[in-house]
């Protein structure tokens, strides 16, 4: 494929050849080769796939709720090139045997993939860390679903191994003393949010940094929801990541969303968002990563106590991203960085992330001016919902994966088109 005169986040206009798997030039100007399908993208903006190394596909165990296959097609939808799965399924990703059960599942996804290996009581170190893991965790300090939460010793031990063994820690960082049982007299939509409280945050990010600064080492700190948390970890060192719901969403909306926007870490105040919101925007936070947590409508239609926690963003994080951008309130580069540039350099991932010659075509191509509402019945993750009902995204037009394309949208019929492309482990290349 040759695109042609495509906008690249730095606004430079330029051509872009992809020869196989990988881009083989990016010039200002490129002949079209007898053999190759010409795009032309003037007035278009081309960026790299989104690497979401958050996600739970839910399989094993729980298929009613996601699957490798519906998972990774809402993926491409949204512009997300490669996702990381997270362990606490069913069985939990804890062993070596779990991770081949699992990779056996991946083989329907059709972007590509990491898989992190997960620490309970039960865990086998030695054959876990053996396998090709994308990181360990996320490492639970506190229970969330999945009832995979550790102490601080089982932590520390595992977090020495993962270090000795040059692996990644990814921490869930709530510390469960520090949450507020009076809450749990209150059956209103907030008292999640009163109940895991802020402090309950920043005391395990504090902790979690000190531990991995005693021993040289670095955690990745997963969905901070709290400026206090992003700043413990820059102070400290070490990367974290925010989720577009603690982005966009707050306590405010909780009145509307019920349940459904019930999630670990919760919801959190209208100021603490705005300030999460300018770490973001300021560089002070590596990049977003979506948390994709899907449950069926029957399942977060119940009490606040009943109700399981997570919502679906795989397919919205980039596209709400885009918007904020088209908007003025974030600059492309400032996306790019966040959702492909920093992600591959956090986690070691040299040819994904960029678009420059020799880089896997992981490509995303999106009209600035197509903009459009978000709908949960327009998603293709398993679920019919989204807790960014009314929102406005821009979503791609197509997605590349490895030079093929394995989402394409027709702006003018709204027809959508999937390939039949088999992602690939990118520990395992």
């Amino acid at each position: 494929m040759l695109i042609r005169n495509a906008t690249l986040p730095d606004k430079s206009e330029r051509d872009v050849r992809v020869e196989g798997e990988t881009i083989a030039a990016v010039e200002s100007a490129l002949e079209p080769h007898d053999d190759e399908r010409v795009v032309e993208a003037r007035g278009k903006r081309l960026f790299p796939g989104m690497i979401d190394v958050h996600v739970h596909f839910r399989q094993p165990g729980y298929s009613h709720k996601e699957t490798w296959a519906s998972g990774s097609r809402s993926a491409a939808a949204g512009g997300v090139t490669t996702v990381v799965d997270q362990p606490n399924t069913d069985p939990p990703t804890i062993d070596a045997d779990a991770v081949a059960e699992k990779e056996s599942l991946a083989g329907e996804s059709v972007v590509d993939y990491g898989i992190n290996g997960g620490v309970t009581e039960s865990w086998d170190p030695d054959g876990l860390l053996d396998q090709p893991l994308f990181a360990l965790g996320e490492v639970f300090l506190a229970d969330s679903t999945g009832d995979m939460g550790i102490d601080a010793d089982l932590f520390e031990d595992a977090l020495v191994r993962a270090t000795e063994r040059g692996r990644a820690v990814t921490v869930h960082a709530e510390d469960a003393t520090l949450f507020n049982q009076d809450a749990k007299e209150r059956d209103d939509a907030d008292a999640w949010s009163a109940f895991r409280t802020t402090e309950a945050e920043e005391a395990a990010v504090e902790r979690a940094c000190g531990v991995a600064s005693e021993h040289d080492a670095t955690i990745h700190v997963a969905h901070t929801s709290t400026p206090e948390g992003i700043d413990i970890a820059a102070d400290a060192g070490m990367t974290c990541e925010v989720t577009p719901h603690h982005l966009f969403l707050s306590r405010d909306d909780l009145a509307e969303l019920g349940t459904f926007g019930r999630m670990n870490p919760p919801l959190r105040s209208e100021e603490r968002r705005a300030a999460v919101y300018e770490r973001v925007a300021d560089g002070t936070v590596d990049m977003i990563a979506t948390d994709h947590a899907p449950h069926t409508r029957e399942e977060k239609d119940a009490a606040i106590w009943d109700a399981p926690s997570g919502v679906p963003g795989v397919e919205t994080a980039l596209p709400l991203l885009l918007e904020e951008a088209r908007q003025g309130n974030l600059s492309y580069e400032r996306v790019r960085d966040l959702t492909a540039a920093n992600p591959a350099d956090v986690f070691d991932l040299p040819r994904k992330g960029t678009i420059e010659e020799g880089a896997d075509a992981d490509l995303v191509l999106v009209d600035p001016d197509d903009a459009r509402k978000i709908r949960g019945e327009d998603m293709h993750t398993k679920i019919d919902w989204t807790p960014f009902e009314g929102f406005t995204g821009v979503f791609p037009e197509w997605t590349m994966v490895r030079g093929e394309v394995v989402y394409e949208r027709d702006p003018a019929s709204g027809d959508e088109t999937f390939a039949d492309h088999q992602g690939e482990n990118v520990r395992e290349r």
